[in-house]
């Protein structure tokens, strides 16, 4: 573990970390998104999350989004989290992940991406996630 992971840790205690998307450019498009204030949410197969004891967002708990390279690239706070199948998600949950412009975009790149990793159904339980930044870790530097 680095120094900054360590000062991080030590500001905030039981902080997760975890990295959007499933690529460097999807991750680089999507942290962008929540430094330009247009990301509020988040969302992942509950599958995962089943998958990986502890990675479970907790509301009120601090995380750390990193860069597809590991260093960290903003702390996170969950405010909202729920659980809903992917045929329920509803406009505004889908508008605040801020990466389309309706549902019907948002249905459509998402079902894209979950078939690339899960055996998608539009019944699929997801684990759908509202957070404020804390710290956008940029400007540390």
């Amino acid at each position: 573990m680095n120094d900054e992971y360590e000062d991080l840790n030590d500001t905030y205690p039981g902080a997760g970390s975890f990295k959007f998307g499933d690529n460097a450019e999807l991750s680089a498009e999507l942290i962008g998104l929540v430094r330009a204030g247009k990301k509020r949410a988040t969302c992942d197969a509950l599958a995962t999350f089943e998958a990986e004891p502890g990675s479970m967002p907790v509301v009120g708990r601090c995380d750390i989004a990193q860069n597809w390279d590991g260093t960290p690239a903003l702390v996170i706070r969950t405010l909202k989290v729920q659980q809903v199948r992917f045929c329920d998600v509803t406009e505004e949950m889908a508008l605040a992940e801020g990466e389309n412009h309706d549902l019907w975009g948002w249905r459509r790149d998402h079902e894209t991406y979950f078939r690339r990793h899960y055996d998608f159904s539009p019944e699929m339980m997801l684990v759908f996630e509202h957070f404020e930044v804390v710290e956008d870790l940029a400007e540390r530097e």
